[in-house]
């Protein structure tokens, strides 16, 4: 499919309407990154969700994209909210992906690189003894039922309720870090089981927790009211709602699957079940799915605690002599009700990060002049970003944008090709990146080798005008699960 691909502008390809397509599909891409192996599936999957009903304008993908469960990674679509028979919109648990809000927040800090790097083991240590991370790792706190109901219901204010994070924290999250319009009771007895003992823990695969320095500066103003400088050191973390929310997903994707049956749905791929979001399938997932997501922001929360607790210990202090705010965070696997134009949308975000445009009323007061901060990971041994929303994402991709490099190599394939003990110490030597992972095969899965450039997904990006380049990040030390 990626032959049928037609140029329309640089970096933007068009997929044309054909078959069962109700819209065409839009690629934001490269000639280069077009190329990986792989590309042809995710194509295709864009094509696939083309066929949806209810879907606005285009079948998107940003230039991260390869194949995923249902949506490609690096997907957006938007469905009206409709309850139309002719029209009718939908919600697909397939264009959120299993890791529900999974995402990335970005602290500050008024550390310099020279402080970091006089201490660089003993701070990347100290946060791997402090944030539990890998495949079923556990937090430090194991919630009660009566917890946990909160921390579905409203998300990071309970972390703030309860002295795990500042109230000025709350301010810079996504949806202040909780979604009203959760459902707990929608949430399984499994999935609370699952996630009572995880909130607070980084999880496996490309989850991380790293200590970067600001390295090059593109944007001087919207760095400032960003909070950042060169030569600053800052810490990122990514992770989602753990296994509360890939048993959200698992427990809802049956209803769902049966629902697009009843309703009479041509679905081209059985991954790409959907509900017409008047549904009580479609209802019953958006209210989980929205309760999962708000289980996420908790994590990340409670996981910014144990960050400050960390540098605390390392460096004297406490987190606000440190300076250590929250720039941003930002979900890349949600769907959620918004506003754009006139319409009320369903906009699916799979592996795609909101980027909202300046004066935007959703973001906080002080972006506004600059758009919302985006916050793009790249690997362990290369660089990561700070990106600005702009007017040009509201108008082309409803607000949205890369949310990282893009795999090129498969898990199974990376650990073919490296062995993780020598990684390791080549990160090191010629990167003076320090690592430290629970699992020496996550290290071979997420080699840098791994994955797409990411300065070239990026720079797609900001020449489309879906968002603006702010700082680059380099990586000084990592903890991964």
């Amino acid at each position: 499919m990626i032959d049928e691909l037609i140029p329309k502008r640089e970096n933007i390809y068009e997929l044309p309407k054909k078959g069962k397509m109700n819209v065409p599909g839009r690629i934001y891409s490269s000639e280069s990154l077009l190329s990986h192996p792989g590309m042809e599936s995710a194509v295709k999957q864009v094509a696939n969700v083309a066929e949806l009903p209810g879907i606005v304008d285009a079948s998107m993908a940003m230039p991260d994209i390869h194949w995923g469960y249902g949506f490609p990674i690096g997907g957006v679509a938007a469905f009206r909210t409709t309850s139309s028979k002719e029209d009718v919109g939908v919600i697909s648990p397939g264009g959120v992906g299993f890791d529900i809000n999974c995402g990335v927040r970005l602290l500050r800090t008024d550390l310099l690189e020279t402080d970091i790097r006089s201490k660089q083991k003993e701070i990347i240590d100290e946060l791997y003894k402090q944030v539990p991370a890998g495949l079923g790792s556990k937090g430090k706190i194991t919630l009660s039922d009566r917890e946990l109901e909160s921390v579905l219901s409203i998300g990071s204010k309970w972390a703030e309720e309860n002295g795990y994070l500042w109230e000025s924290d709350l301010e810079v999250l996504e949806e202040n870090g909780c979604i009203d319009s959760a459902v707990p009771e929608h949430v399984s007895h499994y999935a609370r089981t699952r996630g009572r003992k995880q909130v607070g823990s980084l999880g496996s695969g490309n989850h991380f927790l790293e200590v970067q320095k600001v390295d090059e500066v593109f944007d001087e103003e919207a760095a400032k009211a960003f909070g950042l400088f060169e030569g600053q050191a800052v810490v990122m973390m990514h992770t989602g709602s753990r296994g509360c929310g890939h048993q959200v997903c698992q427990d809802h994707l049956e209803c769902v699957l049966k629902a697009s049956k009843r309703e009479g749905l041509d679905l081209p791929d059985k991954q790409l079940a959907s509900a017409p979001l008047h549904t009580k399938e479609a209802q019953e997932y958006l209210g989980a799915m929205s309760a999962a997501a708000n289980f996420a922001w908790t994590n990340r929360s409670l996981i910014s605690y144990a960050t400050r607790k960390a540098f605390s210990h390392v460096f004297g202090g406490d987190g606000k002599s440190l300076g250590m705010d929250t720039v941003y965070d930002v979900s890349h696997n949600i769907a959620k009700i918004e506003k754009h134009g006139s319409e009320e949308l369903c906009v699916h975000r799979k592996g795609a990060t909101r980027a909202f445009g300046p004066e935007s009323p959703d973001i906080p007061q002080k972006y506004r002049s600059f758009g919302q901060p985006v916050i793009v990971p790249g690997d362990m041994g290369t660089s990561s970003y700070v990106l600005s929303g702009t007017s040009g994402a509201m108008e082309q991709t409803f607000g949205s944008t890369c949310h990282g490099a893009g795999r090129a190599l498969g898990r199974k394939a990376a650990l073919k090709k490296y062995n993780s003990t020598n990684l390791v110490k080549q990160l090191w030597k010629k990167n003076r990146v320090y690592v430290r992972a629970r699992s020496p095969r996550v290290a071979s899965e997420e080699a840098p080798g791994a994955y797409k450039d990411v300065s070239e997904v990026v720079d797609v990006c900001h020449a489309t005008g879906i968002a603006n380049k702010v700082v680059k990040l380099k990586p000084m030390g990592v903890v991964k699960g």
